[in-house]
């Protein structure tokens, strides 16, 4: 999507966590000509290392600029991630998970079109999944949606008319099919993190929620030689 007025790049705000969906979507905000603003949270979590991979993958997509942007969440807990809870390693199930962050896309996304405005990008990318994922309320196609519409209402420039657009191209996507797309865009799998509960040696712990669900979409895919990150279990 080129800009014909000016021959050059539309801007667009990419919410770079880090992981592999958040990479993958970035990649396709690049590929479809866009210029990538990674806006990433440090919202002190547990671990550091999806935040030194926010970094290298914002430099490997050539981003115009990468923010990382502190936000103390420990400060309200009310997560694994955020607090002194442990990170469930029975698998995914039925319920939604302690490793749940309280309202976490609204407040993250609600960051991301403040900047999106404060630069005059219109187009949002989130890589949200709502078919292989944790069961969080957030990753839902209902929240996406209704968030484009507050966007229009909370902003400036949408009340003067120019509405926002919420990217989210891995909304309906399998793990299986995230992890066929990383490899068709040119993406190194091991650039990016998933697990949530690192071990000393800086292994994936490969029991947590998200690793089981990124090592699940690898194999499913016949890609599990792909992947190079190594896991614990």
């Amino acid at each position: 999507m080129v800009n014909s007025e000016q021959d050059k790049p539309r801007d667009a705000v990419v919410l770079l966590s880090g992981g592999l969906d958040s990479m993958v979507s970035a990649a396709l905000a690049r590929e479809q000509g866009y210029r990538v603003n990674a806006l990433t949270i440090d919202y002190n979590q547990r671990h550091r290392r999806e935040i030194e991979a926010a970094g290298t993958i914002a430099e490997h997509l050539g981003a115009a600029r990468h923010v990382v942007l502190p936000l103390d969440l420990r400060r309200f807990g009310g997560s694994a991630l955020t607090d002194d809870i442990a990170v469930p390693k029975t698998g995914v199930g039925d319920d939604i998970p302690v490793t749940y962050v309280p309202a976490r896309n609204l407040v993250f996304l609600s960051l991301t079109l403040a900047w999106a405005e404060a630069i005059g990008a219109h187009d949002i990318f989130i890589g949200v999944n709502a078919l292989d994922y944790s069961g969080y309320p957030d990753c839902r196609p209902e929240f996406i949606s209704a968030f484009e519409d507050i966007a229009g209402l909370a902003t400036k420039v949408g009340a003067q008319g120019s509405p926002f657009s919420i990217h989210a191209p891995l909304q309906f996507m399998s793990k299986a099919d995230i992890a066929r797309e990383c490899l068709r865009l040119g993406l190194d799998p091991a650039m990016s993190w998933s697990c949530y509960d690192p071990q000393p040696d800086g292994r994936a712990c490969g029991l947590c929620d998200s690793c089981r669900l990124r090592k699940g979409g690898f194999e499913q895919a016949g890609l599990g030689d792909a992947d190079a990150t190594p896991y614990a279990a």
